[in-house]
């Protein structure tokens, strides 16, 4: 069911003049680069979506009953262009190449698989719109809306057999794996399970913060606790399935126990750290107050960090300038303490009830450096004021130096990643691996440092052009002549024999079986080397060379 427009087919040229070979070419044909398929794709995607969640909010009564006209002019709102939208795609269908070569193009289109679903999605309402029904009608079709999360599969179906492609001849596991991290096989149907996984873990923070609020709690108890069911059933699966693909991870090739060096990762453990509080509250006898646990959901929110590079980033700067940091933390603590303590010796006369101790100074000090001053505790003797005048011109450059510093090398870290992923492709390159290897070197490392496809381009050009240059200086280099053989013939046949008896060690050393291989890889220089190497090799065999 892949719609032909994302991979072009070999097909004859049709019309391309007129105002609806002009709409398609720019809202429905992929091939078009500087159209707006891919945009208007991700835009129908995301107001799905928006449309299905109005729908389950549409049954909880205290959250419809105010705002039902907003809800139903969203709901027209969002009828309104799934109906342009199947229109236009019914009208420009003789401009699509699965259906070009059609009698009826267009009818051939409107029982196409994906222009049914299109239709489903909007038939509920115009029925109840247009027709006269009982209250159990209304409600049977106001349910079957739910039915426009199927126009999802436009994304899903093409997704999924891209990835059956990728992996036909991979494991259950392997491919399973494909679908949790990135690699060169995952497509984009990874990218959907990792959006599914990111949208529960926002979707239960949001519900745990909201679940503080008393009347909040109260009102939606139910909803809470089925969000909350949800969020721990996936999450739970989604631990199992990567304990299950540890063997599949690189990094634990070399390792017996791949699934325990797994668990002791720290992804592993933010990932139980996200279901164990759900699991204890329902193992543990009610008797006992652990409401204190939903608290620790909010660990959930760490499960972000494996689809986001900035922490792995982060932790590199703090390793990278830690010395630094710690110069400048060194000189913020000493600052800090020693006008906590002439603060106290200053003011402690004056008010002994804030200016206790040198500890109730430190945060009276801390906070003035900041440059944030609640005015809780602030001086007032002459010689306080003027210790906290200059605290607080010393403070915006104290505080300044780390945040600098920080963001100095952040973005330095980001420039060393894009170039050490631009080395490792010429290293690709220069190591003969085949396309399919550096399609999914490019793929997975692309993912993980998040490169758009005008990066990971410009990045690819460059490393060819880097290898290509030196492939041709060392191609170059390799004819250099040292002197000229028409004016010092005997020079040259010295430099000639010095030169074969250096090959003729290296041979010995190496083998000849060891250098055959890859010289045949050099193209045509390393063939010509290949029959020298041959003839040095039985040379050899013929007359052994006996070396004192």
């Amino acid at each position: 069911m892949t719609e032909s427009h994302r991979q072009p087919l070999n097909r004859e040229p049709h019309p391309r003049r007129g105002p609806l070979a002009f709409v398609y070419r720019w809202l429905f044909d992929f091939d078009h680069r500087q159209g707006y398929a891919a945009r208007l794709d991700y835009l129908i995607a995301v107001l799905i979506i928006v449309g299905v969640l109005a729908i389950i909010l549409e049954h909880i009564e205290a959250i419809y009953t105010p705002h039902a006209a907003l809800f139903d002019l969203l709901d027209w709102v969002l009828i309104g262009i799934f109906t342009v939208e199947y229109v236009l795609r019914v009208a420009t269908a003789p401009y699509h190449p699965e259906f070009s070569h059609s009698r009826f193009p267009r009818l051939k289109y409107i029982f196409s698989f994906y222009a049914l679903v299109d239709l489903l999605a909007i038939a509920p309402a115009y029925v109840a719109g247009f027709m006269a029904l009982n209250a159990d009608e209304t409600r049977i079709l106001r349910l079957l809306r739910l039915m426009r999360v199927f126009k999802l599969s436009r994304h899903l179906v093409p997704a999924w057999e891209e990835f059956q492609s990728l992996n036909r001849h991979r494991s259950f596991r392997a491919r399973l794996y494909a679908l949790l991290e990135p690699t060169g096989h995952s497509g984009r149907l990874h990218a959907y399970v990792d959006n599914f996984v990111i949208f529960w873990v926002l979707l239960s923070i949001v519900s745990v913060i909201l679940n503080s609020v008393d009347s909040l709690a109260q009102l939606f108890a139910i909803e809470f606790l089925i969000i909350d069911t949800l969020a721990f059933m996936v999450f739970t699966v989604e631990y199992f399935a990567r304990l299950y693909t540890a063997p599949e991870r690189p990094e634990f090739k070399a390792i017996r126990w791949k699934r325990l060096a797994h668990a002791r990762s720290p992804g592993a453990i933010i990932d139980l750290l996200a279901v164990l509080p759900t699991l204890i509250e329902a193992l543990v006898p009610n008797d006992l107050d652990l409401r204190f646990l939903r608290v620790f959901r909010l660990m959930r929110l760490l499960k972000l960090t494996r689809y986001t590079s900035a922490a792995v980033t982060l932790y590199k700067v703090i390793s990278r300038e830690r010395q630094i940091i710690v110069a400048a933390g060194f000189v913020m603590l000493l600052l800090v303490v020693l006008t906590a303590s002439m603060g106290y010796l200053f003011e402690h006369d004056a008010q002994p009830d804030k200016f206790e101790n040198i500890p109730q100074s430190i945060y009276w000090a801390v906070i003035t450096l900041a440059s944030v001053g609640y005015g809780d505790i602030s001086p007032v003797t002459p010689m306080g004021r003027a210790l906290t005048v200059v605290l607080a011109l010393i403070g915006i450059g104290i505080f300044a130096i780390p945040a600098g510093l920080l963001a100095s090398a952040f973005s330095d870290q980001l420039r060393i990643d894009r170039e050490d992923f631009k080395q490792r492709l010429v290293h690709a390159y220069e190591g003969g691996e085949s396309a399919a290897q550096a399609r999914e070197l490019i793929a997975a490392e692309a993912e993980r440092l998040h490169l758009s496809r005008d990066d990971v381009a410009r990045l690819t050009q460059e490393a060819k052009a880097e290898f290509e240059a030196l492939r041709r200086d060392s191609h170059e280099g390799g004819r250099i002549v040292v002197l000229d053989p028409a004016k010092h013939p005997d020079l040259a046949a010295n430099q000639f024999v010095l030169s074969l008896s250096q090959l003729q060690l290296l041979v010995e050393a190496a083998g000849p079986d060891a250098l055959r291989r890859p010289l045949q890889q050099k193209g045509p220089d390393g063939l010509l080397a290949a029959e020298v190497l041959e003839l040095i090799a039985s040379h050899q065999v013929s007359h052994p060379v006996k070396r004192s």
